[in-house]
């Protein structure tokens, strides 16, 4: 038993630690930039260009540049915590603690993210659902709008919507230059010719010409001014 004991904080260390990724997806804007930079690469055809992992690493840098604020408001407030704790192992229980007490203190500029970020019918809708959650016929907890098991997935799912419907806005002048290439095509009796090939470079053209990378990257960032 005596064993045991010191094994926990670090099972907890790396139980966080395999956490990470999923924290990143749920609780900044990686997820609505990541979707809409996928829908814009689905959308200029076949060739699937720019490649996965382009469209990964500056979903990533956009998505640091976005969360640059809340970051630091959250480390700042985390630092006393981090600071107290600095003298003993973080697989302690001493310093384990002071991880804990780090990411409550954390929390708060988090939260005001999300809450700013969050449309009030999400909000409602998943309010609704946890009060609806009791089993057994005991009445379930009413959650706030802040608890975290609501503003999560309220988030979430308003992000996803955002970027389903900058998506489709992006869809739209492709789609059109695919209708004209093709009947172009038809009208000419190219049969043989694909037109995903042939208008592919149409789409690359207007893209450039409409300056689609930076009007893009300014109408993501922006929407979480």
């Amino acid at each position: 038993m005596s064993e045991a004991g010191p094994q926990v904080p670090v099972v907890l260390l790396l139980a966080g630690v395999a956490l990470l990724p999923l924290v990143l997806v749920m609780v900044t804007s990686y997820a609505k930039v990541a979707v809409v930079l996928h829908i814009l690469r689905g959308a200029l055809g076949p060739a699937q260009v720019p490649p996965a992992l382009v469209i990964t690493g500056l979903a990533l840098v956009l998505t640091a540049f976005i969360m640059a604020p809340t970051g630091l408001a959250a480390y700042q407030a985390a630092r006393p915590e981090l600071t107290g704790g600095a003298g003993a192992s973080p697989l302690s229980r001493e310093g384990l603690g002071s991880v804990f007490k780090a990411a409550a203190a954390a929390r708060g500029p988090v939260e005001g993210f999300l809450r700013k970020n969050t449309a009030r019918a999400e909000l409602e809708l998943f309010q609704q659902l946890a009060r609806r959650g009791g089993s057994g016929g005991a009445a379930a907890p009413t959650l706030s709008d802040d608890h975290l098991l609501v503003l999560v997935p309220a988030f979430v799912v308003g992000q996803l919507k955002a970027a389903f419907l900058i998506g489709f806005l992006l869809f739209i002048p492709f789609i059109i230059v695919d209708l004209v290439v093709g009947n172009v095509l038809l009208s000419l009796g190219m049969h043989m010719l694909n037109p995903g090939t042939v208008a592919l470079p149409f789409k690359l053209l207007l893209f450039v010409l409409a300056d689609g990378w930076s009007l893009l990257t300014r109408g993501l960032v922006l929407s979480y001014a």
